[in-house]
């Protein structure tokens, strides 16, 4: 089985990432593009020649030649599209923030139910080996039991003040952007869930460009305290560190692995040699693609079910609530 696949808008990041990764994924086609905006079609007929192109994103949902639909509209829109999408009879991979609270998780998974469809947040890094070795090794007691985490992720966009995640309108905001990963990666990682937050966070125009958020979290590994600080003003910067009793694990890349640069998983432990695993040659936008055509064909369970994306919805939304602004 082949998956076709459409995508609702010619956005910048599906031109650069999701499209080509569709277009090159073992068992899928990347089939349609709905788009008001025809300049923007030349770019990708470029790579994908044979794109039917649709100038609405109503045409393509009703597109009996559709299987799935990639959605990477600005945040405000990502649920009542999906929700439209799961309506038309289509499986759904939805960029994050898949919604925009927590609660609203709840009507796709409702949704996703009652139709029998694959519904899931575009949450491509659990696909990567980097994090599914980082999970392994914690897992295995390989630094002992955690006993504090730091998480960081920035970039410099102030150069961009139309930029959709400098606008309060569009669900723009650094934390609804890449606290995603700073947040919900040491969840997939640890299976903790956090107990206690603070957070503090400057704005501009009515979205958070800086946030330092520390407490704790808990799970099947222990109680750890946990830093994450996230910015849109700052030189980029993406670094993990799981501390343990034994040993320590650092992720390089962690977030945008080979483009930011080398993904490595480095094993620091107690009187032994460092240990480096790298995964230089991987797409873990490919990975995500395939990982969604095999949950279809074969039932294999998709690494990021839309219960998973809640609960990292539910950490942003605390976030939210007990941020203190600077």
């Amino acid at each position: 089985m082949t998956v076709r696949w459409g995508i609702l808008g010619a956005a910048k990041f599906a031109l650069d990432h999701m499209g080509p990764a569709i277009h090159a994924a073992r068992g899928a086609e990347l089939a349609a593009l709905a788009t008001s905006s025809p300049e923007k079609t030349a770019a990708f007929r470029a790579f994908c020649p044979g794109l039917t192109l649709h100038d609405s994103y109503d045409a393509l949902l009703a597109d009996p030649t559709i299987d799935a639909v990639y959605i990477p509209l600005p945040n405000h829109l990502h649920l009542d599209w999906s929700l439209k999408a799961i309506a038309a009879g289509k499986h759904v991979l939805t960029e994050k923030p898949m919604a925009m609270q927590a609660a609203a998780f709840d009507q796709l998974i409702a949704a996703r139910d009652a139709s029998g469809l694959l519904v899931a947040e575009a949450y491509m890094i659990v696909h990567h080996p980097q994090w599914l070795k980082t999970r392994a090794l914690i897992a295995a007691g390989a630094i002992g039991q955690v006993d504090h985490v730091d998480t960081a992720f920035s970039y410099d966009n102030r150069a961009e003040p139309g930029n959709i995640r400098n606008r309060p309108e569009t669900g723009g905001g650094g934390i609804r952007d890449i606290g995603v990963y700073t947040y919900g990666s040491v969840r997939f990682a640890t299976g903790a869930e956090p107990v206690a937050l603070q957070a503090r966070l400057r704005r501009e125009n009515g979205v958070d460009t800086w946030a330092q958020v520390t407490g704790e979290m808990d799970g099947p590994t222990g109680r750890f305290t946990y830093s994450a600080m996230t910015s849109m003003r700052l030189f980029p910067r993406q670094e993990v560190v799981f501390q343990g009793e034994t040993g320590l694990i650092r992720l390089t890349a962690p977030f945008n692995a080979g483009l930011f640069g080398e993904a490595r998983v480095e094993l620091h432990r107690t009187g032994a040699q460092a240990e480096i695993f790298r995964f230089p040659a991987v797409n873990q936008y490919v990975l995500q693609v395939e990982a969604f055509g095999r949950s279809l064909r074969d039932g294999t369970p998709y690494g990021c079910p839309l219960e998973f994306s809640r609960g990292t919805q539910a950490m942003i939304d605390t976030v939210f609530a007990v941020a203190t602004d600077l």
